[in-house]
């Protein structure tokens, strides 16, 4: 038997909610959050429901009354205002007031007599009268008597301000709660719009061959910031071990000035809390981080959990580590892969919460150093719990902390660790190519309940990842993936100086590695060649800073195009004042041409009504009429449009209207 079963009213299908609560929603500062729920009850009676919230730290709870929708489902709203963990759920009673103001109208429409009627109703003001505040008390205390005896009852029993007045007093008899309290992680606008360049500071130097410094990737900063990135990811910094040192190419053996992997990390001079000393001290780091954000840029680190042989932790706490049968200490595989240069954690070992304290410690050490963004080197080979707790300590006193986790694994497991914490995920962007690829995935990845707790962002290329894509394309190539890691993605990053570059020579055939890897060996990088693809990159960030719907990716939509080759897409911002849509090329040898028919309901375009589409690449402008219209792009010239829609237009001429 129940302890309470005069509750009647059913709370279901709480929306959003994930894996029943197991894990928080995402949303960022000031957006407005949309909770729904089923709520029905046994009967007629009428209900009553509000959506209960609270930020962070706070015990109180604020309440929103909920709207019904239709078919049982209710809908309230709240925004959430700071960072951090905010709480949320749903409850509901039986509105017994309002269940008689409405059978009591039913009744005079048909004409019937309401004497008794008038009198329960009075019953009822008058129980919610002796529980009510002192200032509504003596208010409902006069409109039930003058419901049991006053000439004007039938009017005051209608009255909206009795209404109302009964709602705000109401003792909620047998109020339902839905059994979970459910949460939402509030971050910053970056978490959702972000622009990411990846450099070696090791290669910054001016001089050919010379290990660069912090000193000199200062002078790239101009540079970084003229493109239009706000976020410098910095692979490994810490001083790299000796032992096992990998050569150029990965080759098992270095020569004398080979640098080294920087995922090697650790040495005499130090481990992860230690910079690498060719470049520079830890003051000149610090100074590089406040350069960088004097032209709007984060300087992001690399969180790469393992250890060169040569680190101190192999000496100083070797029960980190797991021991083969011959005593040797396990380096790190991928069979038949083997990474000699690298020691995994073992985190299964007896001492693992000394080793997780250790880890925590190394996260704060360089969030004092003014770091707030990590890139998170394969998270999926350390345990889900590991993760869950280190982000939620670390956010607990930094809810402006980003995680990036760089796991290029199963589904599954990505969605996992988003759940866990990590802000944003690399994802399969760089291997979905056709049409039919790119629409399937990013559909999922955007009008899915995916989209509450997974944030991508797009890289078309890795110091590990040179597509065969990229390989084979050509200039053509570069300009597409870029276009469309830009406009499909609010977040999306590029390994810098060799995409500028277009540099497409892999190890080998069939390979993703590049030949001459920036991770074995420094290079240089000539910025003024010819060839680069820099002024497209600054266009088209410039682009993404303009325009507030690329700001977001919950209103991607893709309309139809009758050539697969072609692929076109559509973001509106969240007050629908901006639309772009984009038609890419996805072929980067030949010319191709079709007729783009737009979903022009998603545009707030009426079929009737002439629009103007403006090339936000090329500066041209075209009048188009009606869903369908033509387009060709030639690759060689370039393979996109990125088209800012205007629909009003008093002129086919008028072009001077939109400016």
């Amino acid at each position: 038997m129940p302890s309470e079963g005069r509750r009647r009213v059913i709370i279901a299908r709480v929306s959003p909610e994930l894996d029943c609560g197991r894990f928080p929603v995402k949303r960022i500062v000031g957006d407005e959050l949309v909770v729904e729920a089923d709520i029905f009850a046994d009967g007629h009676d009428e209900l009553a429901a509000i959506l209960r919230y609270r930020g962070p730290g706070t015990a109180d709870w604020h309440e929103v009354p909920m709207t019904f929708l239709s078919n049982d489902r209710w809908r309230a709203t709240f925004t959430v205002t700071e960072l951090g963990v905010w709480e949320y759920t749903v409850v509901a009673w039986i509105d017994r007031f309002a269940t008689w103001q409405r059978d009591l109208q039913k009744r005079l429409d048909a004409g019937q007599d309401v004497t008794v009627d008038l009198l329960i109703g009075a019953e009822l003001v008058e129980a919610t009268a002796a529980q009510a505040s002192d200032a509504d008390a003596a208010w409902l205390q006069h409109a039930a008597t003058s419901l049991r005896q006053g000439p004007d009852a039938i009017a005051v029993a209608r009255s909206a301000e009795l209404a109302a007045r009964m709602r705000r007093a109401d003792p909620r008899p047998f109020m339902a709660e839905y059994p979970r309290v459910l949460r939402v992680v509030v971050d910053r606008e970056r978490a959702r719009f972000s622009t990411w360049y990846e450099l070696f500071p090791r290669s910054c130097s001016p001089d050919p061959g010379r290990h660069g410094t912090f000193r000199d990737c200062e002078a790239w900063l101009p540079h970084i910031a003229e493109l239009g990135f706000d976020v410098l990811y910095l692979p490994p910094i810490h001083p790299i071990g000796r032992t096992h040192r990998k050569g150029k190419n990965n080759s098992l053996v270095a020569g004398p000035n080979d640098p080294g992997s920087p995922w090697a990390i650790g040495s005499a001079e130090g481990g992860h809390d230690a910079v690498h000393p060719q470049l520079g001290t830890l003051e000149d780091f610090r100074r590089f981080v406040a350069r960088a954000r004097d032209y709007g840029i984060e300087i992001a680190l690399d969180l790469a959990f393992q250890c060169s042989p040569d680190h101190p932790y192999v000496r100083e706490h070797p029960e980190w580590f797991r021991r083969r049968p011959d005593g040797t200490i396990q380096y790190a595989e991928n069979p038949p892969k083997k990474y000699q240069d690298i020691y995994p954690f073992d985190f299964e070992s007896p001492a693992w919460q000394e080793l997780w304290l250790e880890l925590l410690r190394i996260v704060t050490f360089w969030i004092e150093q003014g770091i707030r963004i990590f890139r998170v080197d394969n998270p999926h080979t350390k345990p889900f719990a590991f993760w869950e707790w280190l982000i939620d300590t670390v956010k607990r006193d930094y809810p402006e902390v980003i995680f990036l986790s760089e796991a290029f694994t199963r589904p599954k497991v990505m969605y996992h660790l988003a759940k866990l914490g990590f802000t944003q995920s690399y994802t399969y962007f760089a291997w979905r190519n056709t049409k039919s690829e790119l629409e399937a995935y990013f559909t999922e990845l955007t009008q899915t309940e995916v989209r509450e707790f997974f944030r991508p962002n797009l890289w078309p290329n890795t110091p590990d990842i040179l597509t065969e894509f990229l390989q084979t394309g050509g200039r053509p190539a570069f300009l597409i993936r870029l276009i469309l890691a830009a406009t499909l993605g609010a977040s999306y990053g590029l390994y810098g100086p060799p995409y500028e570059l277009c540099e497409a020579t892999p190890l080998a055939p069939g390979s993703e590695e590049y030949l001459d890897s920036e991770k074995y060996e420094i290079r240089h990088w000539k910025l003024d060649s010819p060839h680069s693809i820099a002024p497209v990159i600054a266009r088209v960030n410039r682009i993404r800073r303009e325009n507030p719907a690329l700001q977001q990716d919950w209103t991607l939509r893709f309309h139809s195009v009758d050539n697969d080759a072609l692929i076109a897409y559509s973001k509106i911002s969240h007050d629908g004042q901006n639309a772009i849509v984009t038609v890419v090329n996805l072929d980067p040898h030949h010319r191709h041409a079709g007729w783009v028919t737009l979903d022009l309901a998603v545009l707030g375009i009426t079929p009737e009504t002439p629009y103007q589409m403006h090339d936000l690449l090329s500066g041209e402008r075209y009048i188009w009429h009606g869903p369908r219209n033509y387009v060709e792009l030639d690759p060689h010239i370039m393979p996109a449009h990125i088209f800012a829609v205007r629909p009003r237009i008093r002129s086919e001429h008028d072009f001077e209207y939109y400016e």
